[in-house]
């Protein structure tokens, strides 16, 4: 089990108030994993969705303080949140995405595998790690990983070998695209190891080199709360990003394949498309 890291807590919002976007999206995802932090191993009320999926009062907490920041910071925009829905003006032209704590079956199972991810859609994003004490961020054009008052840039690479692989429904593109067929595939098995983290907290760790690959099914992720903010460090990072069909991700994408470079890239697409 991963010890807990140290998370500076955002209580002054105001203090910065002509920070960048990406200093925003990582103020408002550090505050929103203090809140994960401070209710780990408590209690648990859970709020059913249906099917099966449910949130907690730590979700609702954590995205209660992602707001707080971003409303302090750019009172203007809107935000859409996975809890809350669409707040702000309708007609407002700029838009954050936010999954106040991906992982909430990890979670409610005593499990640190988890994340806070913030993005302004089409823009800067922060995906920060509750127990790792990580934030990472871009601006747009290039990442970084924060750690304990320092940025690192990021650096892809797919040397560990290790690919996630989504196995979680919905899969919208079966039968002809099948997560755990991928794993079957006698090329996967020579080239790469699998793992399975269920939670897109898998997609900053290509940025940062500690995976190869991830792959998942879905339809257009971008404008997901879920994926939107890893898809854009690993696209700042210089990975190789798109649909499991290696078209661009987007409005037709399907699902998702980003991958360190062009070779992991290249070597996943003929076993999926094989």
């Amino acid at each position: 089990m991963r010890r807990p890291g140290t998370l500076h807590t955002v209580t002054d919002p105001d203090a910065c108030p002509d920070r960048g976007d990406a200093d925003v999206a990582a103020a408002a995802a550090r505050a929103g994993a203090e809140a994960v932090r401070a209710r780990y191993g408590q209690r648990l009320t859970r709020i059913d969705k249906g099917a099966g999926d449910f949130a907690t009062d730590a979700d609702v907490a954590a995205e209660e303080a992602v707001l707080g920041v971003i409303r302090a910071a750019r009172p203007e925009d809107a935000v859409h949140g996975e809890e809350g829905g669409r707040r702000g003006a309708a007609d407002a032209a700029r838009q954050w995405l936010v999954d106040p704590l991906c992982g909430t079956l990890n979670y409610a199972a005593g499990s640190m595998l988890v994340a806070v991810n913030v993005a302004l859609r089409d823009g800067p994003a922060a995906v920060a790690d509750p127990f790792g004490g990580e934030v990472f961020l871009t601006d747009g054009s290039a990442a970084w990983v924060r750690r304990d008052g320092g940025d690192t840039r990021l650096a892809p690479t797919a040397a560990t070998r290790l690919v996630d692989v989504n196995l979680d429904p919905p899969f919208p593109n079966a039968p002809g695209f099948r997560a755990v067929d991928l794993l079957a595939h006698p090329g996967f098995a020579a080239r790469f190891r699998p793992r399975v983290v269920s939670t897109t907290l898998a997609l900053a760790w290509v940025a940062a080199g500690r995976r190869a690959a991830y792959v998942t099914d879905g339809g257009d992720l971008t404008a997901s709360v879920h994926f939107a903010a890893g898809i854009a460090l690993c696209r700042a990072a210089g990975c190789v990003v798109t649909g499991i069909d290696g078209a661009p991700v987007g409005r037709t994408g399907r699902g998702l394949v980003a991958a360190a470079d062009a070779a992991t890239h290249g070597q996943l697409l003929s076993m999926i498309n094989g």
